[in-house]
Parts: structure tokens; sequence; C-alpha cells
């Protein structure tokens, strides 16, 4: 898997101001894994992620659990 045959995604609330992550969800059901990479740097370090855990990230953000940090 290359950073290239991936399809990512970027947050609809990210205003482009270079603080984003991108994620391409694309495999996350036959390889259990979801890749993460920064979008300042797309050929930089790609991390993969339990799917299970970004979903309970994603489940967490949206419940408002991290808007304090």
């Amino acid at each position: 898997m290359t950073n290239d045959s991936l399809r990512w995604y970027k947050s609809s609330y990210s205003n482009n101001g270079g603080s984003c992550v991108e994620w391409a969800p694309g495999r996350a059901a036959t390889t259990g894994v979801v890749p993460v990479r920064d979008s300042k740097n797309p050929g930089g370090p790609v991390l993969t992620v339990p799917a299970t855990a970004f979903a309970s990230f994603v489940t967490g953000v949206k419940a408002g659990e991290f808007d304090t940090v």
C-alpha cells in the first residue's frame, strides 16, 4: 500500500489553515486499519490506526469529548 494508491479525505470542518490530518478509509474493511497522515506532508509517514480505535475516536469527537483539549 502506497500513499498514491489511497484516496485521502480531510475533515469538512477544516479551514485549510495547515493543521489538518487526512484519513484514507477505503481499505479499513479489508485490512482492519485506517491510514492517517499530516495534510502538510502528504509524502511523509503514514500512521495506521486500528479501525475500531479510529471509530471510537470519531465517536468521541462527535460527542465533544475532546472539546477542552
